[in-house]
């Protein structure tokens, strides 16, 4: 299978290091530091499922070098999708598929909005890794899980394809019977564990535990479960009760991507999470007063994360 990777992070630097490794020909989108170390060091992954050395993997910053492909791979930034759609336009054949990996629920209609709906696949992983330096990526723990689909729920080939390649790959892969159900099941417990740990600066173990957090944590994800249904999705009514039998197993250490990023002053993806909670919320008639209140209280260390870019 022919696939090219947008963006060589966290995401797409560890799937498609796997893909490739896995004999598909891979050739990964990316630029500046991430490029240049690319094509001098190579792709490293340091993980629990088995390191691993790319030492000349194929990487370009002009995707139209690379001509048409089966897969696009989209692991950029959720703020970077549309500039991203934008750019994978040469990518972009009669039987090319698109598979956003993004944290949120926006990603899809957002490539959508610019590449028409007939490329574009529902996508969403499940791993735990870290750019340690550009081009080395740390996967931490040993699972590393996508689930994708159809956005209208259909079993096709290419589907099949693609989850053959990655499971091919070590991946552990499933083809969703809904994947919009599978996307806001992670994204009521991703949204209210990275917001709340935001503004707490405390790891899961602590949110937890304490009883005050422990209730903003379930009420949290009962808002978005409540948008989730107010906007057609048929998210299961136990859905935030599973999210937090989840959460009571997960490392007491662990925090989310967004936390870190807000903690150290990068951009993150608030708008995506949090914000995207109020907004889709507020367009379907429901009130998210717990995701209201983390995101006004994390917006502006937002604004001045984005000033000093």
């Amino acid at each position: 299978m022919k696939i090219a990777v947008f963006g060589a992070g966290a995401i797409g630097g560890y799937f498609g290091g796997r893909l490739s490794a896995a004999g598909e020909d891979v050739t990964f989108i990316a630029r500046g530091k991430t490029l240049e170390a690319l094509r001098t060091h190579g792709l490293r992954l340091t993980s629990a499922a088995g390191d691993l050395h790319l030492p000349s993997p194929q990487a370009t910053d002009d995707p139209a070098m690379i001509g048409k492909v089966d897969l696009v791979v989209v692991g950029v930034k959720t703020w970077q999708v549309r500039e991203a759609a934008v750019a994978m336009k040469p990518l972009i054949g009669d039987g090319t598929a698109v598979l956003p990996l993004q944290n949120g629920v926006e990603a899809s209609p957002d490539l959508a909005a610019v590449l028409g709906p007939k490329p574009v696949l529902g996508g969403t992983c499940r791993v735990i890794s870290r750019v340690e330096e550009p081009a080395h990526i740390v996967h931490t723990g040993t699972f590393a899980s996508v689930e994708l689909g159809e956005l209208d729920d259909s079993r096709s080939e290419r589907i099949e394809a693609i989850a053959s390649a990655l499971s091919g790959a070590g991946v552990t892969t499933r083809v969703s019977d809904d994947i919009h159900v599978a996307l806001w099941a992670k994204f009521l417990f991703l949204a209210t564990t990275s917001g709340l740990g935001a503004v707490t600066r405390a790891p899961i173990g602590v949110l937890r535990k304490i009883p005050e957090t422990r209730r903003m944590l379930d009420r949290g994800m009962r808002e978005i479960a409540a948008v989730a249904v107010a906007r057609g999705v048929r998210l299961p009514a136990d859905e935030a009760d599973k999210a937090l039998v989840f959460i009571d197993g997960l490392p007491p250490e662990g925090t989310a991507s967004m936390q870190r990023d807000i903690m150290d002053g990068r951009p993150s993806e608030l708008e995506a999470q949090n914000g995207a909670v109020v907004r889709l919320g507020r367009e379907a008639g429901v009130e998210a007063p717990v995701h209201e209140f983390l995101y006004a209280s994390l917006l502006p260390m937002e604004r001045a994360a984005r000033d000093r870019q």
